[in-house]
């Protein structure tokens, strides 16, 4: 890796390797001290703390989190629906997105290119929570198709984005 720097997509500041470090650390483990985060990235405790301050400024990192099982919250079914709509009008759309996104099951929601419009991931207790919610989308507007498919089994999760790398041009 090089000292070279990438632009951030939306700012002029740059994403140098220590900034990179950092990000990979953090994604790894947020609730490390900034001490240790300094000592992983080669850094010492102040320096470290500025540049985690900008990258949160800059929008760089979002938020810190506790992920949690949701096995162990007794919600054991995942399940990925998509959603084809016969009305792509920007009302529709509001009203759908502002449906969805207060259903605490759906966690994440995609506009998507292809045959479907919508992909939602979902994660509810059972069968039964799955069809009230099922209901609760049907009810909330108009819908052309819903597909409903069940994991089965979850072979890879992580929340960590991968850090392009910086390369010389």
């Amino acid at each position: 890796m090089t000292d070279l720097a990438i632009p951030f997509p939306e700012t002029s500041r740059r994403l140098d390797s220590i900034d990179r470090k950092i990000l990979m650390v953090l994604q790894e483990d947020a609730s490390l001290a900034v001490a240790e985060v300094g000592d992983r990235v080669g850094l010492s405790s102040t320096p470290c703390w500025k540049r985690i301050q900008r990258l949160e400024a800059n929008g760089v990192i979002l938020k810190r989190v506790a992920l949690v099982e949701q096995n162990k919250l007794g919600l054991g079914i995942s399940v990925f629906v998509s959603v084809e709509s016969a009305d792509h009008s920007e009302a529709w759309l509001k009203k759908f997105a502002a449906a969805v996104s207060a259903m605490p099951e759906v966690m994440e929601l995609y506009r998507m290119a292809g045959d479907v419009d919508y992909m939602l991931r979902v994660v509810v207790a059972d069968m039964q929570g799955y069809d009230l919610f099922y209901r609760k989308l049907i009810d909330a507007v108009p819908l052309k198709n819903v597909t409903s498919r069940f994991a089965m089994e979850k072979i890879k999760s992580t929340t960590a984005l991968p850090i392009p790398a910086i390369t010389a041009e």
